[in-house]
């Protein structure tokens, strides 16, 4: 049976996860969008032979918002790269507690880290406003570079959920 606290911890968990799950499905929206676009640039170059640098440029832009706002739901999904050698052998208790490592110890203190050494990096281009260097290019790749700490947060907060998630399960797995 569940204690009120565990109660309370699977509701934080289940909320947080709610909205990293509304916006890997929102962005990945996008990936059709990109598609097509791609294929508007591809009809207008080819059969028309026109083109236009911003129509080009969006296709880059989609991606990047795809890829950095999607790494969290991707994290969510267990759909990233893992090197399993041993994971897939160990008991839920066992894969709770190397998930509850590798988030605290490894993933969060990486983002933390890429928030760091970027924040610099975002705030200048923040500054000057930068926009494409390409004439008729797209504005706004200050706010492309701002995803970058959007995407290390909610990587946290996603591995913040996961990893209550890996304390509820040994919790369990030590009073059955």
């Amino acid at each position: 049976m569940s204690s009120p606290l565990q109660t309370h911890i699977e509701n934080i968990a289940n909320k947080i996860e709610q909205f990293i799950n509304w916006s890997g499905r929102l962005v990945s929206w996008l990936v059709l969008a990109m598609v097509l676009v791609m294929f508007c640039v591809v009809v207008l170059r080819y059969v028309f032979d026109m083109g236009w640098i911003a129509l080009q440029e969006s296709i880059s832009y989609f991606h990047s918002i795809v890829f950095l706002i999607g790494a969290a739901y991707t994290l969510q999904q267990d759909a990233h790269v893992r090197v399993d050698i041993f994971y897939s052998r160990l008991s839920e208790t066992g894969k709770a507690w190397v998930d509850l490592l590798g988030h605290v110890f490894i993933l969060m203190p990486v983002m933390l880290f890429i928030i760091w050494v970027s924040w610099p990096y975002v705030m200048n281009a923040w500054d000057v406003q930068e926009s494409s260097r390409e004439a008729g290019g797209l504005p706004g790749i200050y706010l492309i570079k701002s995803l970058i700490l959007i995407m290390a947060a909610l990587l946290i907060v996603q591995a913040s959920a996961l990893s209550l998630r890996a304390v509820l399960q040994i919790t369990r797995s030590k009073t059955a």
